[in-house]
């Protein structure tokens, strides 16, 4: 037993490191076998994406030799209609789409989670008017819109970017504000209202880390759905222009040579199968983790 001296400030610990390692060990096993598998590929592929340039073989855009060259031991994709090796292209690609889809998904939590905040802590008018600006966006077709943004911006990644964030954020800020207005009714945060703290303080100590459990399934379970938008939105021809690697318009602009040379077209594809499937998968494994 610890004793201290009179008036010194005890040290509260929210929880013995051994039992936090115990805790997360359990919600562990209780995610399925494909579920951890896929969270441990999705952490695995982050990094991998992140050190692309240095291991890829060749550069997005460097020509490697005699064009249409099918799959060997030296380009183990083939080489496409420009001469430039598929495999670098499909790696860059993803490492494109996959910190795109986060970059969508991080602008729509910090824009729909502040209107989401606002609206939930504030209530009344304030309240009505978000979250009816809200529903404007959520009703309106979200394709026509994505492609009318990008069709007034003129095709490039960030204006994707921005017309599918425009897109995304009303879903942020309605789980956001639900979650926040449940939390803020409960005993605990009338306690801290009830003891001084002001509204900032009750807002951003006991209410948005409430939030974050819904917030974090939700976004995990987005990134699949974003990477087959961006892709089939460069498919479109709606990205950023060649000879950028993306992986949707490398699939559209080899569509041409499917039949005399498949690996132009087929490659990419496959790439943005296992972005969307690893993010699926890894979405569930998440979800289970956090509701266990």
């Amino acid at each position: 037993m610890s004793v201290h001296a009179p008036g010194a400030p005890v040290q509260r610990r929210w929880f013995p490191a051994p039992l936090r390692v115990t805790f997360i060990s359990s919600r562990l096993r209780k995610v399925g076998k494909l579920e951890s598998v896929a969270l441990g590929t999705l952490i695995a592929l982050t990094i991998l994406l992140l050190l692309v340039p240095l291991f890829a073989p060749h550069g997005a855009t460097d020509d490697v030799g005699k064009s249409l060259t099918g799959p060997s031991v030296h380009h183990w994709m083939g080489i496409d209609e420009q001469g430039r090796d598929v495999l670098s292209r499909v790696l860059f690609g993803m490492r494109t789409s996959w910190f795109a889809a986060f970059e969508v998904i991080a602008s729509g939590v910090v824009i729909g989670g502040l209107i989401g905040l606002v609206a939930g802590m504030s209530g009344g008018w304030i309240d009505n008017l978000l979250m009816r600006i809200t529903d404007v966006f959520l009703a309106l077709p979200g394709p026509l819109l994505v492609l009318a943004v990008v069709s007034a911006l003129g095709p490039s990644l960030p204006h994707t970017l921005v017309a599918v964030g425009v897109v995304w954020w009303p879903f942020y800020a309605r789980i956001v504000r639900g979650e926040v207005r449940s939390i803020a009714s409960r005993s605990h945060v009338e306690a801290a209202r009830m003891g001084g703290a002001g509204r900032l303080r009750v807002a951003f100590r006991h209410v948005v880390p409430g939030t974050f459990g819904a917030v974090l399934v939700t976004a995990s379970l987005d990134i699949g759905a974003l990477l087959l938008t961006l892709a089939g939105l460069s498919f479109l021809g709606l990205g950023s222009p060649a000879p950028a690697p993306e992986l949707g318009a490398m699939t559209s602009r080899g569509l041409a040579y499917l039949f005399d040379a498949w690996w132009v077209p087929v490659f990419p594809a496959l790439g943005v199968f296992l972005l969307a499937f690893i993010g699926n998968v890894a979405g569930d494994g998440v979800r289970d983790l956090v509701e266990a």
